[in-house]
């Protein structure tokens, strides 16, 4: 599943500086995540590192957007 940013963001860079992809881009008034670079940071940890740091749960997954495990990889790889 891909992830969304919501309006409960209170853009406080905490996403940013913790993406290993660059794929947050600041934007007024919420910040937006690119589901063509977001790998959910598959490859690199756990769970995604910006639903960890986001101090007001602001990132959610988007159930209408679905990303199969091997499509994460892919975008894990071309990041490299």
């Amino acid at each position: 599943m891909a992830l969304k940013i919501i309006d409960e963001c209170i853009s406080c860079d905490g996403c940013v500086e913790v993406c290993p992809t660059a794929s947050i881009e600041v934007c007024d008034p919420i910040y937006v995540i690119s589901a063509v670079t977001c790998c959910e940071c598959v490859g690199y940890h756990k769970e995604p590192s910006c639903v960890k740091v986001c101090p007001v749960d602001a990132i959610i997954v988007d159930k209408d957007y679905f990303e199969s495990e091997s499509s994460l990889l892919e975008k894990y790889e071309r990041s490299l």
